[in-house]
């Protein structure tokens, strides 16, 4: 059986969706989720900041879809590509430089952190901007001290080639092609 998606063909019955899932539950589902829910529910609102409330939860609204869109893409490119999960305990076989990876060697948090931005703007929840915050500083020391050393261990010049060329956090201009 094969699903398709606006990316194409992504599950076969070689590759099983449960290990996908579990990792997109258990990574940034808690952290797009339940950790919102946390703060919502412990009274992290501010409804109605800004000129505009409907314009910003519109805008909140596209945030979520785009960043949700850019996390699910990502996840089947991984999947598909890669041969493995977002999970560093299932981790990619192949190093994955298509899609958006060709812009830049994190979208997925990117993914993330644009959920959480929409979130802060329909919740009009400071809270959440300082759970953002705060996902993207620990990114920022995960990725050099362990994601990055792991990546170079498992795809050795491939990935030099390809970090030598593919910034960390701000997108190219155009896509990188690994000619």
């Amino acid at each position: 059986m094969v699903a398709a998606g606006c990316f194409g063909p992504v599950w076969s019955e070689k590759v099983s969706l449960w290990p996908h899932v579990r990792a997109a539950v258990l990574l940034p589902g808690v952290v797009t989720i339940a950790v919102p829910a946390v703060i919502l529910a412990a009274g992290g609102t501010h409804v109605g900041w800004g000129a505009w409330p409907v314009l910003t939860v519109v805008a909140g609204a596209l945030l979520i879809v785009a960043g949700a869109a850019l996390w699910v893409a990502t996840v089947k490119l991984f999947a598909r590509e890669g041969k493995g999960t977002l999970a560093p305990w299932d981790p990619t076989q192949k190093l994955v430089v298509r899609g958006p990876y060709r812009y830049v060697r994190n979208p997925m948090i990117t993914g993330v952190l644009t959920v959480l931005g929409g979130e802060a703007l329909v919740f009009g929840s400071p809270g959440i901007l300082v759970l953002a915050a705060g996902f993207f500083v620990a990114n920022l020391v995960w990725f050099p001290l362990v994601e990055e050393p792991g990546l170079r261990r498992r795809f050795g010049d491939d990935y030099e080639h390809y970090r030598a060329n593919v910034p960390r956090w701000i997108p190219r201009r155009t896509p990188w092609s690994q000619g």
